[in-house]
């Protein structure tokens, strides 16, 4: 019995070891078999199935990358987006694996793929305005568009017939600028589980996400938020269907669950989706709040239940302007807040609050806040309700009504940040149409106060004291003519300055205002009180303001009956521009008032290295604050050590965060480009200008004097001259942006007695321009008018250039021009290739990326050449030649040069050249079409 017991387990121990070593062999031994066969098919499919770019360093086939799946891995992989972000990034991993069926593999010596592995990857979603997105990559195969065999019948080839899908530290990003989302998941971690080689199926999908962003219209609304989902979602591939089934959310420990559809149409989505988070706590809800306000969450004591039910249907298509419809609604009961056992809590808390967006029009919104209510002690209390439709034009019914001591809010909130106290009351009631183009305001009766008021944050040691702002409202007849709004009085006091404000605004058809400002104030440190990180300058103001008029008085002319004047005076002041990537910085700025004029005595400012001094004037300031499409006109006189127009450019690096969106996405699509510069909207102004030095695209310019300004919303130089290369160059030009990537210019030049060769090496048109050049040395003179598009760079697209002029040759010699010893050696004539060109005139015109030259006649070596033809930026060439032969070149044989600049080709006692095609430029889009080309010989 034991010799059998010990041999039945040896030879078990053995068969054992052998089905383990024959595993262990066949695990090593098929990935060696079929490495080639493995990666021609991967790459066939990519080049069958994929339109678009896919690279990838190097590719392996084995078991244990994800055991016990047999996967082609190929390592550090990235794959383009389709049209028109076909050089933007789709995918970048640091691998990708598929998995591979294995018996197919063995037994029909067939790649099929049923499984998908990316891991450490940047999965890049875009969409653009017009709704076009990147990932449409996948092309169907040929023999399966039009398809009307069987379609049971078994696929030949390499398949795509995945089980599994599998995503380990990735960073997903969705940026949709037609829907105005951005989705930034950072820490993705996905496996999703199915037979997603059916037509329908359910895929079983968990996933994790370390920190999740969401932004809409650029706002953001969560951020790094830990998200945890299991879900199962029916997907039809036919229709590219999602059915949300079972599909449960955590957004920190806020639970949402999704139900509803969700379709990929060709332009766009079907959306009808309904969110959850329904009989939870406020606290769960509070936790999705910005990161920052997390550590207060922890030590509040916080009660309440909550009803959280997010909405989104209907169909998403940019082309046909259509968009689903979304709706929000939150309720919150017998809610309270005790920050760290304060004496008083805020209790008795409710919410409800609904809001619909049909189609994603604003000017739809409907918002109704039935009720939102709380008290603090046994006497304050707040009341407020609200029912809203349209914006722009809005229907309003709204209330609000509260007393509150900000002393006891502040403790029962436990604002750490910030220190409040002072009594707030207000009372006030609204109800009719708001809508500033029919000039109509709702009835209004009330106002609000807030006495002995006091503010300390922690970001600055002094408070803002005595606080008192008391302002009322009142409108009987529900027009803007009806409506009186007193502020009387306004002020507080910080580090000892006091600040008062009067005013009374009323009859608002035609303003009439009367008001006094007076204090001073140290905003360096005002700002300090706001801000953590401060502002790095003092900044100083002072005002003392006595503003009496009507906005009728100034624009019919009516100065007279103005009563505007006082001083206001800025020192070291920082602001921005949502158009300039950089600060300005006002040095000194004395501001006199004096009925329709605000004066300059005094501006000393600089943006960068540039710098700026000016005296003037501005027209009805006031006006142009008071009206949304108002102008701002002034004179002005300016003078400047040095202007750098580059840093104006929109695109380049600055501290200014807050630019505007098309911006923003300009510098998100073209990193590496440095933009135009975006002009002002609605001013009228103009500077006589003196600057001592221009720098622009590495050029520079000195001695700048003439006329400048900004009116139409475009920038002009009028009758203005400078300095470069030693001559003085006279322009008058006009400018205006098209987008923070593209521009129009018009302009006239004249230059006068010049050295030709520093115009070719210092001035880039110049050099484009006058290719001959490079070999002419002496003095010219220029008179031309152009006009064109720039590019994202400043740069002229020269396919979009039109004009023309004249160059005046006072005393030219060219040496060593391949076009004129050409022309001597072909016809013998030693005296030609290098001639001496004096008081010649050319005149020439400039269309789609060809300069067509006029005919021109000059001497040299008793020969009278007369040159006509076409040339193009590009080199191109098609000049005609007639060589007048001694004496007086009455009689003369034709040339013919083709070819280009660096290698002409001419063709002696012929009239034969080539027709150079223009080029095609889409103005409309600044984009080139075609470039010029040579095309059939023709005969002049």
């Amino acid at each position: 019995m034991p010799f059998t017991f010990k041999h039945t387990a040896l030879k078990f121990l053995k068969i054992t070891g052998i089905t383990i070593a024959v595993i262990l062999f066949l695990l090593f031994i098929i990935p060696l078999l079929f490495p080639g066969k493995v990666a021609s098919e991967v790459k066939k499919i990519a080049n069958e199935r994929l339109d678009t770019k896919l690279d990838f360093t190097k590719s392996k086939l084995s078991f244990f990358t994800h055991f016990p799946s047999l996967t082609v891995s190929l390592d550090n992989l990235s794959l383009t987006g389709s049209k028109p972000f076909s050089n933007d990034t789709l995918l970048k991993a640091d691998e990708v694996a598929f998995g591979i069926n294995l018996k197919r593999l063995i037994f029909d010596n067939e790649v099929k793929i049923n499984k998908l592995y990316v891991s450490d990857a940047l999965i890049n979603v875009m969409v653009n305005e017009k709704g076009q997105a990147n990932y449409n990559i996948y092309v169907a195969p040929e023999d399966r568009k039009n398809e009307k065999e069987d379609p049971n019948a078994p696929e030949e080839g390499t398949a795509i017939r995945l089980e599994r899908i599998d995503l380990k530290n990735c960073h997903v990003k969705y940026n949709d600028r037609s829907a105005k989302i951005l989705v930034d998941a950072k820490g993705f971690n996905y496996v999703g589980k199915g037979n997603l080689s059916e037509d329908i199926f359910d895929l079983a999908t968990d996933a994790r996400i370390d920190n999740l962003d969401f932004f809409y219209d650029r706002t953001g609304y969560l951020r790094r938020k830990k998200v945890q989902a299991d879900l199962i979602t029916r997907i039809n591939t036919h229709s590219l269907s999602f059915i949300l089934q079972k599909n449960e959310l955590k957004i920190n420990k806020l639970p949402l669950k999704f139900t509803g559809l969700f379709t990929i149409l060709r332009d766009g989505y079907k959306i009808n989706i309904k969110a959850a988070s329904e009989k939870t706590t406020v606290k769960d809800l509070l936790s999705v709040m910005p990161p920052e306000y997390l550590t207060w969450l922890e030590k509040t004591e916080i009660q309440g239940r909550s009803d959280l039910v997010l909405t989104f249907k209907g169909d998403y298509n940019v082309p046909k302007k259509q968009k689903p419809n979304l709706a929000f609604n939150l309720k919150i009961n017998d809610g309270s807040v005790n920050y760290k056992d304060a004496p008083v809590p805020l209790k008795n808390f409710q919410m409800d609050l609904n809001a619909i967006l049909p189609s994603l029009d604003t000017e739809q919104l409907l918002v109704n806040l039935r009720t939102m209510k709380f008290k603090v002690g046994e006497k304050d209390y707040f009341n407020a309700y609200l029912h809203s439709k349209g914006l722009s034009e809005m229907n309003i019914n709204a209330s609000v009504k509260g007393a509150l001591d900000l002393a006891v809010v502040d403790a029962a909130l436990g604002l750490n940040s910030i220190d409040l106290k002072g009594i707030l009351k207000t009372n006030i009631q609204a109800r009719g149409l708001f809508s500033t183009s029919k000039k109509l305001f709702p009835k209004t009766i009330g106002g609000i106060s807030l006495r002995n008021g006091w503010l300390k944050t922690e970001y600055y040691p002094n408070p803002i004291t005595d606080i008192t702002f008391v302002a009322n409202m009142l409108n009987k007849a529900g027009t803007f003519q009806d409506l009186i709004v007193s502020v009387a009085p306004a002020s507080f006091t910080f580090e000892g300055n006091p600040v008062y404000v009067n005013a009374t605004l009323s009859d608002f058809s035609d303003l009439a205002y009367n008001a006094k400002i007076k204090g001073e104030l140290n905003v360096g440190r005002i700002y300090q009180v706001f801000s953590q990180k401060g502002l790095d300058l003092t900044g100083y103001a002072k005002a003392d303001l006595s503003l009496k008029g009507k906005q009728s008085y100034a624009t019919t002319g009516q100065y007279d009956k103005l009563d505007n004047r006082g001083t206001i005076l800025l020192k070291n002041i920082k602001a921005t521009s949502e158009l300039f990537p950089k600060a300005f910085f006002i040095k000194e700025g004395n501001f006199r008032f004096q009925n329709e004029k605000m004066w300059f005595e005094k501006f000393d400012a600089s943006y960068g290295k540039s710098d700026f001094a000016i005296n003037g004037y501005l027209l009805n300031t006031i006006n142009y604050f008071l009206e949304s499409n108002g102008t701002l006109s002034g004179n002005f006189n300016l003078k400047s050590k040095l202007i750098n127009v580059d840093e104006f450019m929109a695109l380049e690096e600055g501290e200014n965060k807050d630019k505007k969106v098309e911006i923003e996405y300009a510098k998100e699509d073209h990193p590496k480009m440095s933009g135009v510069v975006m002009v002002p909207k609605n001013l009228n102004v103009s500077l006589t200008t003196n600057a001592d030095k221009i720098e622009y695209n590495k050029l520079i310019f000195n001695k700048l004097s003439g006329k400048i300004g900004v009116k139409k919303e475009g920038f002009y130089l009028e009758n203005t001259t400078f300095n470069i290369i030693d001559c003085i160059l006279g322009i008058n030009a006009f400018y205006k942006d098209e987008s923070p990537t593209s521009a129009h210019f018009d302009a006239h030049f004249t230059a006068k007695d010049f050295d030709v060769q520093r115009a070719y090496k210092e001035i880039p048109m110049f050099h484009d321009m006058v290719t001959a050049a490079e070999k002419a040395h002496g003095i010219i003179s220029v008179d031309y008018k152009i006009k064109g598009d720039l590019n994202g760079n400043m740069g002229p697209i020269y396919e979009s250039l039109e004009g023309g002029g004249t160059i005046n040759l006072r005393d030219v010699k060219i040496k060593g021009l391949k076009l004129f010893d050409g022309i001597s050696s072909k016809t013998g004539q030693n005296g030609l290739n290098n001639p001496d060109m004096k008081g010649i005139e050319i005149k020439s015109t400039i269309d789609k990326n060809l300069i067509n030259i006029e005919p021109f006649t000059f001497s040299v070596a008793s020969f009278r050449p007369t040159i006509k033809g076409t040339t193009s930026f590009d080199g191109l060439l098609d000049l005609r030649m007639r060589l007048g032969l001694p004496l007086w070149g009455i009689i003369g044989f034709p040339i013919v040069v083709t070819g280009t600049h660096e290698a002409p080709k001419i063709k002696i006692f012929s009239k034969t050249g080539q027709e150079i095609n223009p080029a095609v430029y889409d103005e409309k889009n600044n984009k080139v079409i075609r470039k010029e080309k040579v095309s059939k010989p023709k005969t002049k």
